[in-house]
């Protein structure tokens, strides 16, 4: 089966917000960007799984196990092919559109590695 034949499950950065921010979200934001990049800077709460481990058959980390994932990455390019790999593993998986850029661009908060201001990288 091609990548993406099961058609996009997409959501905006609105929306990617509001599903993941705060004590009570419902879904977890799984950042697949590699590890220079979310050291630079990702969101609040994000949880790292590069894509390039997920693709070699690494398991998700404990903390986004059995829950709905909003998959993010830089562009929204890399977040595509993680959301669709993922659904073909089981999971429920949205991918965000406009990625991290768009994040900040929306003003939303980016945090660096010790928790200072962050950029997208």
């Amino acid at each position: 089966m091609s990548l993406f034949s099961r058609g996009k499950k997409r959501v905006t950065v609105e929306e990617a917000h509001r599903r993941t921010q705060g004590a009570h979200a419902p879904d977890v934001l799984l950042d697949v960007r590699e590890r220079g990049e979310w050291d630079a800077g990702r969101a609040p709460g994000a949880v790292h799984a590069p894509l390039s481990a997920l693709v070699a058959g690494a398991a998700l980390p404990q903390a986004a196990q059995g829950r709905p994932l909003v998959v993010i990455c830089r562009s929204g390019n890399r977040s595509q092919q993680a959301a669709e790999l993922l659904r073909e593993r089981g999971a429920d998986a949205w991918d965000v559109k406009g990625g991290m850029q768009q994040w900040a661009a929306a003003g939303h908060p980016v945090v660096g590695a010790r928790g200072t201001k962050g950029s997208v990288a």
